[in-house]
């Protein structure tokens, strides 16, 4: 008997400490006050924005180019010669005027071949008063004896003829012997500047050998390449050429030197022939008139050729589009719009002109909307926003009282999107 008491105190004690456990959590959890479930609520999200105003805007297209001669020449001799002057302005950056000689060569033989030529053309002279003599002299022996038509040999015409030609090719090797003794004078026929000397001084040279080259300064050029985008904002054809019915669009080229910036004005006034292969481009063509002269007075510097300069080229002109910050651009032609009801609102527009700094709507965006200029996560349409003006300061009305927790929150978030703001800007 005791020991079947020592066993169901050996195995019943536990159990029933267990089923006491098992009972009292069940009575605790009946027991317990239920969570009351929040209802949650979506905080709209901070941005900021700019309203759209319509107004004039004078388009424009920002590019580079190289400043390039007009007319360039390699100087080269037209007859042999030895070098025996060479003009103190012939060397590499010399100025020279249209006319004044370069190279002198030597002259001796061409004025031997002149002096040659003039004592043929004398004797052919000569031969040809003979002849016209005996002409005569036939045509009045003829007309004393002769019965009929005279011959053309009877009036020695041949001979004549032929006194004729040998005269005229005699005054041709006169003028060729004078010819190659005015091309011992080498010069060019424009003003200009000596980019590169060939020869110098004693050194003898063939017809055709390269004395050296030069250029003219009374225009210089840049090539400006284009897109296609580009020439219709400047609303230029692709075979365009200025007149004066049509003038090209006015073009300011700068270049740093010495250490400040040099500004020259020029006209756009052809555009090339061919599309690059490559760049996909059409360059347009600008002038500028004098470069070394009054361009170099008004800039302060000229317009060197070889100088990379900066070119902005005022395009047509738009009565009414709206400019906004490049940030409101979203994608290629999609705006975020705040509506006053707290929503967003996604836009498709008509872009006219986009750069760093801003872009020019012409259609999609009315007077007066707010157009949403910092960035938005996840951005559907209808989406909560809440718009702030570019202080920071909300636009809109204040929504309820919040907590302080919910305030502090508040603030937490416009100063993050104004982080956010000033990244993407």
């Amino acid at each position: 008997m005791s020991k079947i008491i020592g066993r169901i105190l050996l195995f019943g004690v536990p159990g029933l400490i267990v089923v006491g456990f098992v009972a009292l959590f069940v009575v605790l959890g009946a027991t317990q006050p239920q969570p009351q479930r929040a209802e949650s609520t979506v905080r709209p999200a901070a941005v900021f924005v700019a309203e759209a105003r319509p107004e004039p805007v004078q388009l424009s297209v920002t590019t580079q180019g190289e400043v390039t001669p007009l007319i360039e020449i390699d100087l080269t001799a037209q007859v042999a010669g030895r070098i025996q002057y060479v003009n103190p302005s012939f060397v590499q950056g010399g100025y020279f005027e249209a006319g004044e000689v370069l190279i002198q060569l030597e002259d001796a033989d061409h004025r031997l071949a002149v002096t040659r030529a003039q004592a043929l053309v004398s004797q052919r002279q000569q031969q040809l008063i003979r002849e016209e003599a005996e002409s005569e002299l036939a045509r009045e022996e003829w007309e004393a004896l002769g019965e009929g038509q005279a011959s053309a040999l009877t009036l020695r015409e041949p001979q004549l003829a032929d006194a004729r030609a040998q005269l005229a090719a005699a005054e041709a090797s006169l003028a060729e012997a004078r010819l190659n003794l005015s091309r011992t004078r080498i010069s060019a026929p424009f003003d200009g500047r000596v980019r590169a000397k060939s020869a110098d001084l004693g050194q003898f040279i063939s017809p055709g050998a390269r004395l050296g080259r030069v250029f003219a300064t009374e225009t210089v050029e840049v090539n400006l390449p284009m897109s296609d985008g580009e020439l219709t904002l400047l609303n230029i054809p692709l075979a365009f050429q200025a007149t004066d019915a049509d003038p090209g669009p006015q073009v300011r080229l700068s270049a740093v030197i010495g250490g400040q910036q040099r500004i020259w004005e020029g006209e756009i006034v052809r555009t090339d022939s061919v599309i690059d292969p490559q760049t996909r481009t059409l360059s347009a063509i600008v002038e500028v008139n004098d470069p070394y002269g009054a361009a170099a007075e008004d800039a302060g510097a000229p317009l060197a050729v070889g100088l990379f300069v900066r070119a902005e080229v005022t395009g047509r002109s738009i009565d009414r589009a709206y400019v906004l910050p490049r940030s409101a651009l979203r994608g290629a032609d999609r705006i975020y719009v705040a509506e006053l009801d707290g929503t967003l609102s996604i836009r498709q527009v008509e872009v006219v002109d986009s750069n760093p700094e801003r872009v020019v709507i012409a259609s999609g965006v009315s007077e007066g909307e707010r157009v949403i200029t910092s960035p938005v996560r996840g951005a559907i349409e209808g989406m909560a926003v809440r718009a702030l003006g570019p202080d920071g300061e909300p636009l809109d009305p204040e929504p309820e009282a919040e907590s302080d927790d919910d305030a502090s929150e508040d603030e937490s978030a416009v100063a993050d999107q104004a982080a956010q703001t000033a990244a993407g800007r």
